[in-house]
């Protein structure tokens, strides 16, 4: 379906209007990361997965108490 010269003429009016207002949210965006990062903990990229007080050990599997069984490690 083909549009209307109406449609034409509103479309024509957003995507300059986007053309517009990108570069002014580019700045919000990058002035936002600014901030966040000035005023959040240190390495905000590292969340572990859980806390040390809540880590625990593995219990060897079943079958598994001979090491003498184990193959040698390839190298």
């Amino acid at each position: 379906m083909r549009e209307t010269p109406q449609q034409r003429i509103w479309r024509d009016r957003v995507e300059a209007l986007i053309g517009l207002a990108a570069p002014v949210l580019d700045l919000v965006l990058n002035a936002g990361d600014r901030v966040s990062r000035a005023l959040g903990p240190g390495d905000s990229d590292y969340y572990p997965i859980r806390a040390s007080a809540e880590a625990f050990e593995l219990r060897r599997a079943p079958g598994d108490d001979d090491p003498r069984k184990r193959p040698e490690p390839v190298d």
